[in-house]
């Protein structure tokens, strides 16, 4: 007998997902376990192989040479088999499984939330869960199907795919600001204007980026208060409580209805599209790429074959 024919399937996903996540904890969690069970079936899995494939500490755990190699050749065989399991025809076929996303606020919003009911109809057996997050994170280590971020802010490493065309960052500040301070002429008058500070997932204060004779300008901006949520940015500006510099689809309403107006709209800076990325061309997961046609579609983009 060999050594596979001894192997518990699910003890091989255990031990993946432990690396995948980096403790016993967070593996519990995602697959719903004990952390002393996890214990128990690396133990089993450990012996049944007769080798040692994590490195335990009580702060850490990390594979071995052997661990590491292993993990990486299941992880492309568990990618094979769901690359195999999107080709069967049969009724049902692309509503297996869970998909687990980390998304940043703004794409929560304007994305996510507007396919919702739409991937529902057509997916109502799969579990969707949604992590509004804007942290920088590793969403492989973090046990995330699929991400969604800026283009520029996907790792090298991902297979990344655009969700909307570029989008186009705006300053907007509301009548009664104006009325009072008065209009903005350059972008060099906003350092005599209350700014409303952008903070980053990071926690790091964002320097506003502005288009200027066709090249991007960073500048730092004056303001007292900071805030890393769109929403009350916004309330904020319609507040008349600064300038505030947003996504510009995040405030179609409010400009339609005059409650904030563009300042300096000649500045105004195109960036990149929004997308989703994974980490394998092999992933492709029947019910993601549902979700991925569904919201491409509602943003003018042509659905993926």
């Amino acid at each position: 007998m060999s050594k596979t024919d001894r192997v518990d399937f699910a003890d091989l996903k255990v031990f993946l997902a432990i690396v995948r996540r980096g403790s016993f904890k967070a593996a519990a969690g995602e697959l719903g376990q004990t952390p002393s069970a996890l214990s128990h079936a690396l133990r089993r899995l450990e012996d049944r192989l007769g080798a040692k494939l994590l490195n335990r500490s009580s702060r850490a755990v990390s594979p071995t040479v052997q661990g590491a190699e292993l993990a990486a050749r299941l992880e492309e065989g568990f990618n094979q088999i769901g690359w195999a399991l999107e080709t069967v025809a049969a009724p049902g076929a692309a509503s297996l499984g869970e998909i687990r996303l980390n998304v940043f606020a703004d794409a929560a919003e304007l994305l996510i939330a507007p396919a919702l009911a739409e991937f529902v109809r057509r997916c109502p057996e799969v579990r969707l869960t949604i992590v509004v997050d804007n942290r920088p994170i590793d969403i492989v280590a973090e046990g995330y199907d699929a991400g969604l971020r800026y283009g520029h802010h996907v790792p090298k490493d991902m297979i990344a795919l655009p969700l909307t065309g570029r989008q186009r960052w705006v300053l907007v500040a509301s009548p009664e600001y104006i009325a009072r301070r008065g209009l903005v002429q350059s972008i060099d008058d906003l350092a005599n204007h209350t700014c409303l500070q952008l903070l980053l997932g990071d926690n790091s204060s964002f320097r506003w980026e502005l288009s200027d004779g066709g090249q991007m300008r960073r500048i730092r901006v004056p303001g007292s208060l900071t805030i890393n949520d769109t929403v009350t940015t916004i309330h904020a500006a319609r507040a008349g409580l600064g300038i505030a510099y947003v996504l510009e689809s995040r405030v179609e309403k409010e400009l339609r209805e005059g409650a904030l107006s563009l300042v300096l709209p000649q500045h105004a800076l195109d960036e990149d599209p929004i997308h989703i990325y994974y980490n394998s061309r092999r992933y492709n997961h029947p019910a993601l790429q549902t979700l991925i046609n569904i919201v491409r579609q509602q943003n003018g983009l042509p659905t993926l074959l």
